[in-house]
């Protein structure tokens, strides 16, 4: 709210008219608000990243987003994506405090340099990490003893075309030449997890 009253003090009645979106209001509020922003009613929207996800305003030209160092790379994806989506030419600007990180550098270095999703969510996941496919830590990286899965995408989709092959022509490894990754199997699975008990 004083991010909206300070908008409001920069850009006085009557010429100016300032819409506010926060998670604290009433959904009849929210929508009264999006729909006065939607047909131009008014000119401003000062919101929370509330506005992240499922906003389509053509005519939004100019997003800023202030201490976008404290954002993750999709999050900063998706609030940039709220703008650019008419014929108008549309700028989003990234603006970061004092007291820089090396890592929220990299994030908006990454997000200045790139538009394209993909590329976004590979560095992001260079950067955090995958976290724990067996456990609940949504970041952090893997402990594999070959592979990294930030870099060596293309090695483990090629690993993976092979075993669902191997799979599909022998389900229960049964032939000859796929004796040893039978016993491997069998040797893992003494140790397997429980994945059920995961959440």
């Amino acid at each position: 709210m004083d991010g909206y009253e300070n908008i409001v003090r920069e850009f006085p009645l009557p010429q100016y008219l300032v819409s506010v979106l926060h998670g604290r209001m009433k959904a009849e509020e929210k929508e009264y608000e999006m729909k006065r922003f939607v047909e131009g009613k008014t000119d401003i929207m000062v919101s929370t990243t509330v506005i992240e996800v499922g906003v389509d305003v053509p005519n939004a030209s100019v997003m800023i987003i202030e201490n976008a160092e404290r954002f993750g790379l999709s999050q900063l994806h998706q609030l940039r994506g709220r703008v650019g989506r008419g014929a108008e030419q549309s700028y989003c600007i990234l603006m970061s405090g004092d007291r820089l990180s090396n890592e929220g550098r990299k994030r908006l270095e990454i997000m200045v340099k790139s538009n394209d999703g993909f590329e976004i969510s590979e560095a992001d996941l260079q950067l955090r990490g995958p976290g724990d496919i067996r456990g609940t830590r949504q970041s952090g990286m893997l402990d594999f003893r070959i592979a990294n899965l930030a870099k060596d995408g293309e090695l483990i989709a090629a690993t993976r075309r092979i075993a669902e092959e191997i799979l599909a022509t022998d389900p229960h490894l049964t032939h000859p030449g796929n004796s040893l990754l039978r016993q491997q199997l069998l040797r893992i699975s003494k140790n397997k997890e429980h994945y059920g008990r995961i959440s």
